[in-house]
């Protein structure tokens, strides 16, 4: 059974797309208006760009599942990589690290992966490498979000990548959160990671599309 999210009713999607991209519609319009006047054939450039802008920050609806023991993809993308690995700053423990690589032309708003309670929020300053390189991860310019639920810890991470330079999160610590809620986007190629308990069950493997809060990525361990 899947339910719609109040992020993704119609007014809302339109509204936040509005709220993210104004200032570079504004901006371009000007210069579209500015060339079409003086140099109309190079108008085509901030046309072109106008409707890129729109289509980068496009927030389109999804059918979230109701389930509360699945855990959601954060992100749209290809999975990258599935591993496991020791999280040493939330979970503390041994965890299943499940990484996405966004392409430009993906949809670039983060979504919880669960409904909980953001327990831990911490920035990273870094580099700006291609997100889909094996070690982007460790140096790249990150911002984790840990988030508890029903006393299960996972944690979500963005990523820059070497187009995407600048990421937006919009929860802190106390935030609850409800499954598949918009949490953030990472501004134009990135890539976003899953570290989740190493029983949890996964459901998706390597080199397979997923869908934002849509395509299931496992089950949460002791939930029935």
């Amino acid at each position: 059974m899947a339910k719609k999210n109040q992020c993704d009713n119609i007014a809302g999607r339109i509204t936040l797309t509005l709220r993210l991209t104004w200032h570079y519609l504004l901006l371009l319009a000007g210069l579209f208006v500015l060339l079409y006047l003086n140099y109309p054939f190079f108008s085509i450039i901030p046309a072109l760009l106008f409707i890129f802008v729109l289509f980068f920050f496009r927030n389109p609806g999804r059918n979230i599942p109701a389930d509360e023991s699945l855990i959601l993809s954060p992100a749209d993308g290809v999975i990258l990589e599935i591993e496991e690995v020791f999280e040493e700053r939330y979970i503390k423990d041994k965890t299943i690290r499940v990484a996405i690589f966004l392409s430009i032309f993906n949809v670039h708003l983060n979504r919880s992966p669960l409904q909980g309670e953001v327990k831990y929020r911490y920035y990273r300053p870094g580099k700006f490498l291609p997100a889909f390189k094996c070690h982007a991860s460790d140096i790249n310019e990150k911002n984790f979000i840990g988030i508890e639920s029903n006393g299960i810890k996972i944690m979500v991470c963005q990523i820059t990548g070497f187009i995407a330079r600048r990421i937006k999160c919009w929860v802190d610590e106390g935030k609850k959160l409800s499954a598949g809620e918009i949490i953030g986007i990472i501004k134009f190629g990135s890539g976003s990671e899953l570290f989740l308990p190493a029983d949890s069950k996964i459901l998706v493997k390597k080199g397979e599309k997923v869908r934002g809060g849509e395509t299931i990525i496992g089950i949460l361990p002791d939930i029935k």
